[in-house]
């Protein structure tokens, strides 16, 4: 178990920052990538459709006043909007904007295509191993 755990921490951890790179640089045309706490939070609140601000620093496992100072960025952007909370007045919830939606859309884009061409080099059984990995890796991911 050590070697295989060494494996996939040192497989998983160099596929990651690949994949960082395939993030639009600082002055690419626009205002610069979102730093991953901004993207991760993002994405969380696009899949979830909407969040509190406090559901969404449990989810991303921060505490409030770091996810504050992510939201603000993300709504000076206009990635996110708040609206007020259907049953509570005193809460918001945020909600991703079409601009954030569309952000999202293209780095997953991004990501996929630089993947799939990736995964066009491998042989049919390495694919498919790595088919029944993925929900596998997911689960770990999950624990």
């Amino acid at each position: 178990m050590p070697g295989l755990a060494e494996e996939l921490r040192i497989s998983i951890a160099r596929l990651s920052r690949r994949l960082r790179t395939l993030r639009p640089a600082p002055g690419d045309g626009g205002p610069g990538p979102l730093s991953l706490a901004q993207f991760a939070a993002l994405a969380a609140i696009e899949r979830h459709g909407s969040m509190t601000p406090r559901e969404l620093a449990d989810h991303e496992k921060v505490q409030p006043p770091s996810m504050t100072r992510v939201i603000a960025h993300l709504e000076e952007r206009g990635l996110v909007a708040r609206r007020p909370h259907a049953t509570d007045g005193r809460q918001v919830v945020l909600n991703a904007t079409e601009e954030g939606a569309a952000l999202l859309a293209d780095e997953r884009r991004r990501k996929e295509a630089w993947l799939a061409k990736r995964l066009g080099e491998l042989t049919e059984d390495e694919r498919e191993i790595l088919r029944q990995a993925a929900p596998i890796i997911d689960k770990l991911s999950r624990a």
